[in-house]
C-alpha cells in the first residue's frame, strides 16, 4: 500500500528538489504530531517550515474556519467589497505594530509579499538598485529569486532583475555600499537558510540608520520569524529597528495560506495613485477563510504570557542541546533554533535516523551542517522532553 502511494506520488506530483522526499503518507495532524496511514506518530519539530505556529488543527483555528464557512467563501478581493474577516485581521495586526506600519496588502505566499514590497519601493523612489544579503532566501518567483542570496541558484534563471547587489550580513562596513542609488534593502530579521543567524552589535539599527541617510526603503522579511516564532510578535521588535515595509506569511495563517506586506498609509497610497490599474493585484489574497484562521492565530499569540513562554521553551530546548557533544553550536532565538554539526554528511544521517524514530527535522537551505529546530509554539515542556529524547537517540545512532 505504502509502495503504491509512493509510486503515484513521484509519478504525478512535481518535486521541488532532487533530495529524496520523506514520503510519509499523512493521515492526521494534531498539535505537535503527525500520524501516517500506518498509525506511526511523528513529532513535528519544524512546524511544516514555521507554518503551524499554533500547532496542527488548533481548535480555535478550526472553530473560526467552521463559523466562516457558514457565511461565505471567496468574494472578489481587489478592494471592491468590504469583508469583515479582512478588516478585523488588518485592524488587529496594526494595533500591534508601530505607527509607521499601519496599512496592509493581503496576498497568498511569502514570495508574493516580497514581490509587492519590491514594486512598492520602485514606485516610491524610482531607483533600480536592490540590495539583499548573502545566504538569504526570499522566495522563488522571478522577482524574489532576483534578490536571493545565492548566485549559483540564480544563475539558472538569468536574466533576472538588474542591478542587484549582495552584502555580508552582520558586516557593518558593507553598509556603506548602500547609496542614494539604492532603491531598497531586503533583509531577514534573522537569517533562516544560513542557520538562524541573529543580528550582532546593533546591526539592524545601523542598517536602518544607513537606509534613512540615503533615502533607501528598508524591507524586513519576517516570513519565517514573524507571528511569535522568536518570542516577540515580530522579530524586529526585539532589535529596535523599524522597517519601511514588513513582509509576513507562513505562521500567519495557522495552517491556511496567507501573506501580506505592510507599510505606512502614505506609501501604500502609491499603489492607487502612481500604479497602473491592477499593476499589483491578487485573486485569492485575503481569502475570508485564511483571514479568520489568521485572526484566531494572532489572538492566541497575544494571550497573556504566551510569547514569554516561547522564550522559556526555547531555553528548555537549548538546555537539552547542551548535553549533546556532537553539536558544535546552537543559534537562533525563541523557538527559531538551529543545531550545528561538524559536517553535512553527519546531518544527512541524523535527519534520516530522526524520521525513522518519529522526529521531524530538516537541514537548512544554505547551511547543510545545521538542522532546524522550530516546533509549534504551543508545544508543552513534556513534548519538548519527548522530542529531545528522540533527537538524542537519533544522533547517537547516526554517529555510530
Amino acid at each position: 500500500m505504502k509502495e503504491a502511494s509512493t509510486y503515484l506520488f513521484k509519478r504525478y506530483i512535481a518535486q521541488a528538489s532532487e533530495f529524496t522526499p520523506f514520503t510519509i503518507e499523512v493521515a492526521k495532524g494534531e498539535g505537535v504530531y503527525i500520524w501516517d496511514t500506518q498509525g506511526k506518530k511523528y513529532i513535528d519539530f519544524i512546524s511544516s517550515i514555521c507554518v503551524n505556529n499554533v500547532g496542527h488543527r488548533n481548535n480555535k483555528v478550526i472553530e473560526a474556519l467552521q463559523k466562516q464557512m457558514q457565511s461565505y467563501l471567496h468574494i472578489m478581493v481587489y478592494g471592491e467589497f468590504i469583508q469583515k474577516p479582512q478588516l478585523d485581521l488588518a485592524q488587529r495586526i496594526c494595533e500591534n505594530l508601530p505607527a509607521q506600519l499601519q496599512k496592509i496588502f493581503f496576498l497568498n505566499s511569502g514570495s508574493e509579499a516580497i514581490e509587492g514590497a519590491i514594486k512598492l519601493s520602485r514606485l516610491y523612489n524610482g531607483r533600480k538598485e536592490i540590495i539583499s544579503f548573502k545566504n538569504s532566501y526570499h522566495g522563488s518567483t522571478m522577482g524574489a529569486m532576483s534578490v536571493l542570496g545565492n548566485k549559483a541558484i540564480q544563475q539558472v534563471f538569468k536574466p533576472l532583475l538588474p542591478k542587484h547587489k549582495l552584502l555580508e550580513y552582520n558586516k557593518e562596513e558593507d553598509l556603506q555600499k548602500i547609496t542614494t542609488e539604492t532603491c531598497c534593502v531586503i533583509a531577514e530579521a534573522i537569517q533562516s537558510g544560513a542557520g538562524m543567524i541573529t543580528p550582532k552589535n546593533d546591526f539592524l539599527k545601523k542598517l536602518r540608520k544607513r537606509c534613512t541617510q540615503t533615502g533607501t526603503l528598508l524591507i524586513f522579511d519576517e516570513i519565517q520569524t514573524g507571528f511569535g516564532r522568536c518570542g516577540s510578535l515580530f522579530a524586529f521588535q526585539s532589535y529596535h529597528a523599524i522597517p519601511d515595509i514588513l513582509c509576513v506569511a507562513k505562521g500567519m495563517g495557522g495552517g491556511m495560506p496567507i501573506s501580506a506586506f505592510i507599510a505606512s498609509e502614505a506609501l501604500m497610497e502609491l499603489l492607487q495613485k502612481e500604479h497602473p490599474l491592477l499593476g499589483h493585484a491578487t485573486t485569492f489574497g485575503g481569502h475570508p477563510l485564511s483571514c479568520v484562521a489568521s485572526l484566531a492565530t494572532l489572538n492566541i499569540l497575544l494571550e497573556d504570557s504566551f510569547l514569554n513562554k516561547v522564550n522559556e521553551k526555547g531555553e528548555r530546548i537549548r538546555q537539552h542541546l547542551q548535553e549533546i557533544p556532537e553539536i558544535v553550536e546552537v543559534k537562533g532565538r525563541g523557538l527559531f533554533l538551529s543545531a550545528w554539526f561538524k559536517d553535512s554528511d553527519t546531518v544527512t544521517r541524523i535527519v534520516e535516523r530522526c524520521i525513522q524514530n518519529g522526529f521531524i527535522s530538516l537541514w537548512l537551505l544554505f547551511n547543510h551542517r545545521a538542522l532546524a529546530l522550530t516546533p509549534p509554539l504551543t508545544i508543552t515542556n513534556e513534548e519538548i522532553d519527548e522530542g529531545m529524547r528522540l533527537f538524542k537517540k537519533s544522533i547517537a545512532e547516526a554517529v555510530k
